[in-house]
């Protein structure tokens, strides 16, 4: 298929041509199962992978404005999905079920403890909550925006780029000093946190 065709099957995916789409995602599904692959090295991981990302084209192809290659773009969503998947990942505790405590005369099978906040506990983080809310709301509009979009969102410097329509070296200096204007907001109430 040509860079034309594609172009055109872009078009009226953007029309909402469904097999238009489905005409991309064939195009290109082996090359970015493939570069799941070898992002996360597993099968089924990357079939989750190529999923998600297929997912998060469907619903962006309206903003592909087509100053990259459109498989340039693909790549990138591909490696934004991994890495995303990757941070929830990371923030995950897993224990083995499969643990034994040895005792003097037998084993016993290690008792999970039920890592779940107490009520202490959620209310103090959400008094935290309402106290950072608060104070993200105090900022000027522009700075909010970079705050929420990074680090509430989790979009990456590129997409606040985009969505912005800022250059990237502005996107890192305006979230640079809304987190700064923010620390600043939350010194007065630092035992909270």
């Amino acid at each position: 298929m040509t860079d034309a065709d594609e172009q055109r099957l872009i078009e009226r995916s953007k029309e909402g041509d469904r097999r238009a789409f489905d005409a991309l995602v064939r195009m290109h599904e082996k090359r970015v199962y493939n570069l799941a692959y070898r992002l996360c090295g597993n099968y089924d991981e990357a079939g989750d992978i190529t999923v998600e990302a297929f997912l998060r084209v469907y619903q962006a192809i309206n903003s592909f404005r087509g100053d990259a290659n459109f498989s340039t773009w693909l790549y990138r969503i591909v490696t934004n999905v991994y890495l995303d998947r990757r941070k929830r990942q990371k923030n995950r505790k897993t224990l083995s079920l499969e643990e034994y405590v040895e005792l003097e005369e037998s084993q016993v099978t290690r008792q999970i403890e039920d890592p779940s906040p107490g009520p202490e506990e959620l209310a103090e983080a959400q008094q935290r909550q309402e106290l950072l809310q608060k104070a993200i709301e105090s900022l000027p509009e522009y700075q909010r925006a970079m705050i929420v979009l990074y680090h509430v969102d989790g979009l990456s410097y590129e997409e606040i780029a985009e969505v912005l329509s800022l250059p990237i070296g502005t996107v890192k200096s305006r979230l640079n000093r809304a987190r700064l204007a923010l620390r600043e907001k939350l010194e007065p109430i630092r035992e909270a946190f």
